[in-house]
């Protein structure tokens, strides 16, 4: 009877653990995917770097060109030709945001204005790279603001660039994002304003050939993965 009761107690333990274990894994992946946006997956032929971010699954150009206005920008993106591992990479454009009416604020519900995260230049800015605009979401002026973090860029600038987004409601202006400030705004297309044409980042959709999940999280996933398999062994002796 003793034995018996040994025996139970040592299962439900083994069940335990092995429930334990199941949750660290599901928890390891849960956290690598919410903590592992952006990847640098190597540079072209000209040296600049190629980056993931897999929130929005597309590929970002760490090359920042000159200021220009709207169209020319447009144009350079549309035919950049990136030669990544002996692969040809034509598909660029201009990064993009949701075009709706023009309204400032600060609370990231705004079409203009500081923190907002709905075009793919202030996903960047503040979802990936953990930036601060230079105003809080109630408009009051916030210590550590501008582009402190860059990540594994190398070629961005705390500078304001083009979106490919044109207004819908006056098509002589486009959207750009400030890197400096965190401030999403609209601007003329084609006339040089007081501080100059934005410059242009490049992107396309999707991942680049041959990437592959960084070693850390694999490793950590297969440890778990390898650690339940011993568990259930033993669950089942």
């Amino acid at each position: 009877m003793r034995a018996r009761f040994y025996a139970k107690k040592e299962c439900n333990r083994m069940k335990e653990i092995y429930s334990f274990l199941l949750a660290l894994v599901l928890v390891i992946g849960l956290s690598a995917q919410a903590h592992a946006a952006l990847w640098e997956r190597g540079t072209d032929s000209l040296g600049n770097r190629l980056i993931y971010d897999d929130d929005l699954n597309i590929t970002w150009y760490d090359y920042t060109n000159a200021s220009d206005n709207w169209q020319n920008q447009v144009d350079w993106a549309s035919n950049l030709s990136v030669d990544f591992n002996g692969l040809i990479y034509d598909d660029w454009r201009l990064p993009s945001t949701v075009d709706d009416r023009y309204s400032p604020g600060h609370s990231g519900s705004t079409t203009a204005g500081s923190n907002i995260t709905s075009s793919e230049m202030g996903h960047l800015f503040y979802a990936e790279l953990g930036n601060k605009s230079y105003f809080d979401t109630v408009g009051n002026l916030q210590p550590g603001w501008g582009l402190i973090n860059v990540g594994d860029f190398q070629n961005l600038m705390a500078a304001s660039y083009w979106s490919g987004t044109e207004y819908s409601l006056n098509t002589s202006v486009a959207w750009v994002f400030n890197f400096n400030i965190g401030v999403q705004a609209l601007d003329t297309k084609g006339v040089i304003a007081s501080v100059g044409y934005p410059k242009a980042l490049a992107v396309r959709p999707g991942d680049v050939a041959g990437a592959v999940p960084e070693p850390s999280t694999v490793l950590l996933l297969s440890a778990g993965i390898a650690g339940i398999g011993v568990m259930r062994k033993l669950f089942r002796k």
